[in-house]
């Protein structure tokens, strides 16, 4: 899942998503309370990883991510901050609410699928 209220970073991802593999199923909603509709929901999406752009309208990405951290169903989900900012405060903050990871949103399709190759190799490995 990736919750992103950029539609050209939505796109983005999408096509690195498919340099990365065309097995892998990716819900993109624009912002933290859809995402969490969607989590909640009675028959709740439960995603393996979820990608959680810091600066949102409606819910910012820490309020989205706290919010995610209450749900039992994703403990074993793996969440990732996702954002331009590579702030140390906001990156710590993150790790320390349960965030897996912080990625600073690559200049490049191709550096992005790189880092997401690294992503899921880590994850399977």
């Amino acid at each position: 899942m990736l919750i992103d209220d950029d539609q050209d970073d939505q796109e983005i991802f999408s096509m690195a998503l498919e340099d990365v593999s065309n097995n892998i199923e990716c819900v993109m909603v624009s912002n933290g309370i859809a995402a969490l509709e969607k989590l909640n929901a009675k028959k709740p999406l439960i995603p393996d990883y979820i990608f959680i752009d810091v600066n949102m309208p409606k819910m910012n990405g820490i309020e989205c991510l706290r919010e995610i951290q209450k749900l039992n169903h994703l403990k074993d989900a793996a969440v990732f901050m996702y954002s331009t900012s590579s702030d140390e405060k906001m990156i710590e903050k993150s790790k320390a609410l349960g965030a897996k990871d912080f990625i600073v949103k690559p200049p490049g399709l191709a550096m992005l699928t790189e880092k997401l190759l690294q992503v899921f190799t880590k994850r399977a490995g």
